[in-house]
């Protein structure tokens, strides 16, 4: 095949090509894409005659209070809502709302074993498989604006030292007033743009300033245990009339930190909930990084020496002082980090276990269980919140949940590959116009396969099959793109 297509040829596959090479990638990495004819029985019998709002003792009417939700634009399968006051004591009262998702999604039922078997929503970016049908995720258990809703909430108190103290889980009916975007709230914050619409309500103005101030006390304590300032810049597919034409870069802003900060606090205190009720659960971790020797010598070569044995302090002091020093960069050094501490998984922990913890987040206490419409572990913990409430025995052996968590670990992984091979074949798509020119890159991989890097504008990862030899992870340097493959979404550079 040539590497030069003609323009219809590369438009055609971007359309119709890109959505296939989606459901085959699906396929081929052990997911379901369809759902099966008895789970979408069971849809129709929810859909006719829904259960009531809540069905948990103790169910608070909080729907008065300024809820609102901020995801991105076209997000519909709205998982938390999030709502702050400040208290006499210089305290400040944080909730946040997580849709009630098990009411409708039974377990043992059809919809429960299909969720279970793919573990996640898959996001390839011209196709979106959600776990959960849509009638479901972005209709009955979406916390979407204006809609009474059952929610669990999880809620705590940030003190004058910047501590989360007096957290507890209880359930509550909510109604989401505002539905917002990051992009819309970020720029906001930011000062780069007018509070225009939703945002030009001073209440809500008044509450999203306090939940971002809250956010940067709780992300200011985290640094000081240690939590990596890491800054992951990726990029999303423009398509315009059906077509891939460009790829944009995705950063951070004010808008989504806030929302990782508060789902980083409302995941520890579920943890300790659990903990404290003497329940097995699933946690996320991130073990010590087995590849610490590497970072230690990336840190040499920008001037910083770092411990001998991990320390995740002392290498957060560092990437502080990178981003201070060279913003640019960053993101490079921040992919080349992620990179050389390896991936997370789930266990399942026992509550007399010793703590396994997440390096990343310098925190002990961690589970998923924030997103019950678009992750299985998170639709377990939420089983298992109730069963507290509820005063029931836990619905999950802990076999059952050592099996989950290694389910979930395992179709992590392949969404991981999945989402990656997809990204490869959209690049492939929009740099097949742009053979012979020569970009900045960062390696991200090197191993019996071969070199990776990854260019820097756009975001584009590839195989480098020139020029390679004495590269590691996190060195820089110029490459050309020599060839696309658009089918197999292979994209080869040389070293420039």
């Amino acid at each position: 095949m040539s590497n030069h297509l003609p323009a219809f040829m590369s438009k055609s596959f971007s359309d119709s090509h890109l959505v296939a090479a989606a459901r085959e990638a699906m396929v081929a990495r052990g997911f379901e894409p369809d759902y099966p004819k008895p789970a979408l029985q069971e849809l129709q019998s929810e859909l006719a005659s829904p259960p009531p709002q809540s069905d948990l003792p103790g169910t608070q009417d909080l729907r008065h209070l300024l809820w609102s939700s901020i995801d991105n634009d076209t997000s519909r399968d709205l998982d938390q809502i999030e709502q702050a006051e400040r208290l006499p004591d210089s305290r400040v009262r944080v909730r946040v709302g997580i849709a009630d998702v098990t009411r409708l999604v039974p377990l043992n039922s059809a919809l429960d074993r299909h969720a279970q078997h793919n573990t996640t929503s898959v996001y390839t970016g011209v196709a979106t498989f959600m776990m959960l049908p849509e009638q479901l995720s972005a209709g009955l258990t979406s916390l979407l604006e204006n809609q009474d809703r059952s929610a669990l909430i999880i809620e705590f108190t940030v003190n004058e030292h910047e501590c989360v103290e007096e957290s507890k889980v209880y359930p509550a009916l909510v109604n989401n007033r505002a539905q917002l975007t990051y992009r819309a709230v970020g720029a906001w914050l930011e000062g780069k743009a007018q509070a225009e619409g939703k945002l030009a309500n001073p209440d809500l103005q008044e509450q999203l300033r306090l939940q971002h101030e809250i956010a940067e006390r709780l992300r200011r304590e985290r640094a000081r245990h240690g939590a990596l300032n890491l800054d992951m810049e990726e990029s999303t597919p423009v398509i315009e009339d059906g077509h891939v034409v460009d790829l944009l870069p995705v950063r951070k802003n004010p808008a989504s930190e806030l929302i990782e900060d508060f789902m980083i606090a409302a995941n520890g205190v579920v943890a300790r909930f659990l903990s404290a009720h003497k329940f097995s659960s699933i946690r996320r971790v991130v073990r010590t990084p087995k590849r610490w020797n590497r970072i230690v010598d990336l840190a040499a070569t920008l001037g910083t020496k770092l411990p001998g044995e991990p320390d995740a302090k002392a290498l957060n002091e560092f990437l502080c002082e990178q981003r201070s020093k060279d913003p640019t960069h960053f993101p490079d050094l921040s992919l080349a980090v992620v990179k050389l501490m390896g991936p997370g998984e789930y266990v399942a922990e026992q509550p007399n276990d010793p703590p396994i913890g997440h390096f990343g987040l310098a925190v002990e206490d961690y589970t998923h269980s924030t997103a019950p419409n678009r992750r299985y572990t998170d639709l377990v913990t939420q089983r298992l919140l109730k069963a507290i409430l509820q005063s029931q025995a836990s619905p999950y052996s802990e076999a059952a949940l050592a099996a989950i968590a290694a389910r979930c670990t395992l179709m992590g992984d392949a969404e991981r590959k999945l989402e990656r091979d997809m990204h490869k074949k959209i690049a492939a798509v929009v740099m097949s116009s742009r053979i012979g020119q020569q970009f900045n890159a960062v390696v991200t991989g090197v191993n019996s396969y071969g070199t990776f890097v990854r260019t820097l504008a756009p975001h584009v990862d590839g195989m480098l099959v020139q020029g390679q030899k004495g590269l590691d992870v996190g060195d820089r340097l110029h490459v050309k793109l020599i060839r696309t493959d658009l089918y197999r979404g292979f994209i080869d550079f040389a070293r420039a």
